[in-house]
């Protein structure tokens, strides 16, 4: 599945930078800006990162109940990661008034 349109970067493109860092240092904290430079891509309209977090979490979780390493805090970081992402995340709409439109 196509993620990033500006870029055409794929999820499985995605997935595996994330293994590919949490190899290097399981413990690394990995946000969207470091999963593209290991791409060597950068993001232009940012418009695919809240998808590129889930991928993230959902990668990072799984890398790690695999390893077998505190899974129990993994998983309650995680959740409280989620918990950030649903107060904060996306309430802005890419910061757009709400009687703007574009076109």
């Amino acid at each position: 599945m196509l993620v990033c349109h500006c870029n055409v970067i794929t999820e499985r493109e995605i997935e595996e930078a994330i293994i590919q860092l949490l190899e290097r240092d399981p413990w690394t904290l990995i946000v969207p800006a470091k999963v593209y430079h290991t791409l060597q891509k950068r993001g232009r309209c940012c418009g695919c990162f809240p998808n590129v977090v889930e991928t993230i979490i959902r990668v990072t979780e799984h890398y790690h109940s695999h390893a077998g390493a505190g899974g129990e805090d993994v998983v309650s970081h995680l959740d409280r990661v989620r918990g950030l992402r649903s107060e904060f995340g996306s309430r802005g709409h890419e910061r757009r008034q709400e009687g703007n439109r574009a076109a």
